[in-house]
């Protein structure tokens, strides 16, 4: 192992993963024109290293690897090699995992590309070992034979390359497939969640387990749509479980990224923006349906987390923390029962180590992983003489010293480069749970994001950039910074009424049409028509640990349609639907959130126009009853008295006004509209009766 004491070009980069890189014995580049110039000058096949900042694996695959001074001699003398921050270039991630799962049947990261100089790759693979073990291929063999091969055998690796590109080429015509999507994919989509649920532990299949917030999120509808119980109990079975678990930092907060085992004890340690922000939809979707507490708590932690850790002083929101410190996974994380005596003394320490699982022997490597896997916390605050306000506030004040504690080791790297997709869903999130909640502290770290992103990942002529770090902004937004930074922008105008919120969401929205609509074959392709060109420009609509971009575009074309009354909107949602049907259709529960648009643009939906003055208490009591609850085929707008710009966005609304000098909410359910209603009692009866 080694590291050169003369930085590599990486040096100049912003990325934390590049950076991690910079003083690398490998003579990386970054993706760029001069690094293809070169291995075209050269003739040299191009190594290819996909990952990110808090991936384990690429830790180790650098520290084995990639810090070896031997690996280097070979890479630096018949390769040209080059890094990419998947967060930074999902584009190129997007392509080359495509492709390796094609390959090889899976992926993940780090991704392994070998390819030509014309970016056409022959082999791909994940972690690879310096040696050969476990029956994976060495690195150091792989490169030597396939430097060989490049040098004797040139053609062939050119041949494999072609079959492999033409083999992609005909998956991304599959998976653009059209066909018709109604209730009976719908259905077929909960059928495969109930198959593949997990009735002891909840969530979905075998290990790792991942939290898929999107899939719970659908079901919500999808039992409110169809009143089928059996789809709500999967999902609080679910949230349980995963609240109870290892995977929820009970002394810190937040969600880790997955689940190794069933039972959700043991994380995959690194916190992720994206998961979090979902989750946090998902529990406050899930309060709203259910009243449950524990859902508003969970939810409301999960923000203090990101407040606390994960937020920049201009109100931005960091991407990640890492799952290591120390060179070791979870070390921050775990206890020893020994370590929380030291904290606490002997009789807290026994009380909160009966409680969190907490034993001499560990849970996890001779670790502990404080959970709630097997607790009855009544029946714990029972054997206590604790009443459960009572066990909450003892439990708090251990927890509190125990995170003081922690705090003194070594923290994990946090990544605090800025994404507009992941802040986008963070916006959504902290606007819902403002609306849900109805409290304003969340509503306005939304806002204050949302200015960020406004005034700092915008070029001057307005196009969206995909990263913000150290006080540059780079890379061309892609389809998921627009629509995921558009749902944001949708939420907010939710919560606040702020009519600029809606202006904008109809501005980026637009632009996003412009730049990324498939005007042949209909969807949203991944990258803009101003973007680098691949060697494929594909368009994304599978659901995996965030949902697609062409998903949420969908939800947000009904939704601004819906809230201004340009049905324009909804033709594309419409196309959209058409053009992924056939894919949907085959494996809908892989395309959640695209099914959750369908719900919203064929079901039962409603539109509410509140009129009043913002400082009337009336008004105030519309507003809050109005948005409490969840209607998740319901858009509102609010009509200042005396404010008209609204009426310009939604000339629908233009005669709407008050009723006798009152506050009035005109209520339309399924293109039908009543009277409007000037009591509570009757705005009451009436939302009742909405989806």
């Amino acid at each position: 192992m080694s590291t050169s004491s003369k930085p590599n070009r990486l040096a100049k980069e912003k990325s934390p993963y590049l950076l991690q890189h910079a003083y690398n014995p490998v003579n990386w580049f970054p993706w760029s024109d001069e690094a293809f110039e070169i291995a075209k000058r050269d003739n040299k096949p191009i190594f290819l290293s996909i990952g990110y900042s808090t991936c384990h694996w690429c830790h180790v695959m650098e520290r084995e690897s990639f810090e070896d001074q031997e690996v280097a001699e070979v890479l630096n003398q018949d390769y040209v090699s080059i890094k990419v921050d998947r967060e930074e270039r999902p584009d190129v991630d997007h392509i080359y995992m495509s492709i390796c799962e094609t390959m090889t049947g899976h992926g993940g990261w780090p991704l392994t590309i070998m390819m030509t100089p014309d970016q056409k790759p022959f082999f791909a693979g994940t972690y690879l070992p310096k040696e050969q073990k476990f029956g994976r291929v060495g690195l150091l063999e792989l490169l030597g034979k396939v430097g060989i091969r490049w040098k004797e055998q040139p053609d062939e690796l050119m041949e494999l390359s072609e079959q492999v590109l033409t083999e992609h080429e005909r998956q991304d015509l599959l998976a653009g497939y059209r066909g018709e999507l109604d209730d009976q994919c719908l259905n077929k989509a909960f059928h495969e969640y109930s198959h593949t649920f997990d009735h002891e532990y909840g969530g979905f299949g075998e290990a790792p387990k991942f939290p898929s917030p999107h899939n719970l999120s659908f079901l919500l509808r999808y039992a409110q749509h169809t009143g089928n119980q059996q789809a709500l109990e999967m999902v609080e079975k679910t949230l349980d479980a995963m609240s109870r678990g290892g995977i929820y930092d009970h002394v810190g907060m937040g969600f880790s990224r997955y689940s190794v085992d069933e039972k959700w004890l043991v994380p995959h340690f690194e916190k992720m923006l994206y998961d979090n922000a979902l989750l946090a939809i998902t529990y406050t979707e899930a309060w709203q349906v259910t009243g449950k507490r524990l859902y508003r708590q969970i939810t409301e932690q999960i923000f203090t987390y990101i407040a606390r850790d994960m937020t920049d002083a201009g109100g931005a929101f960091y991407s990640a923390e890492d799952a290591d410190s120390e060179g070791e996974e979870g070390r921050f994380y775990v206890w020893s029962d020994s370590e929380i005596k030291a904290v606490l003394g002997d009789e807290d320490a026994s009380f909160f180590n009966d409680l969190y699982g907490i034993t001499p022997y560990g849970n996890f490597e001779g670790h502990n992983i404080p959970n709630l896997i097997d607790i009855n916390l009544e029946a714990y605050g029972n054997k206590h003489d604790l009443t459960e306000p009572e066990l909450e506030q003892r439990v708090s004040e251990l927890k509190a010293k125990l995170f003081t504690a922690r705090e003194q080791r070594v923290h994990p790297q946090k990544d605090d480069k800025i994404l507009t997709s992941w802040n986008g869903l963070m916006i959504a999130a902290l606007a819902k749970a403002g609306q849900a909640f109805g409290d304003a502290r969340y509503t306005e770290q939304a806002r204050k994001a949302e200015t960020f992103l406004w005034n700092h990942l915008r070029r001057e002529d307005g196009r969206l950039l995909a990263r913000y770090r150290d006080g540059q902004a780079a890379y061309l937004g892609y389809v998921d910074d627009y629509a995921f930074y558009v749902w944001g922008l949708i939420e907010l105008y939710q919560a606040t009424f702020d009519v600029q919120y809606l202006q904008r969401a109809l501005t980026l929205n637009q632009n996003m049409i412009d730049l990324f609509w498939d005007e042949e074959r209909d969807g949203l392709f991944f990258t803009g028509s101003d973007s680098e060109q691949l060697i494929s420009r594909p368009k994304e609509i599978y659901d995996g640990a965030i949902p697609s971009g062409n998903s949420i575009a969908a939800h947000n074309f009904v939704r601004l349609a819906r809230l201004t009354g340009e049905t324009r909107l909804e033709d594309y949602a419409a196309k959209q639907f058409k053009a992924f049907g056939g894919m949907v259709a085959h494996y809908p529960s892989g395309h959640s959130a695209l099914l959750s648009a369908l719900l919203y643009a064929t079901g039962k939906t409603s539109e509410i126009v509140i009129v009043g003055q913002r400082n009337d208490p009336q008004t105030a009591q519309f507003v809050q009853e109005v948005q409490a609850g969840f209607r998740p085929n319901m858009v509102v707008i609010f009509k200042d008295k005396g404010q008209l710009e609204i009426a310009e966005i939604a000339p629908y609304i233009h005669d709407y006004d008050l009723v006798d000098g009152k506050p009035a909410v005109y209520v339309c359910e399924h293109f039908a509209c009543q009277a409007p209603v000037t009591h509570i009692d009757d705005l009451k009866a009436l939302l009742d009766r909405i989806e």
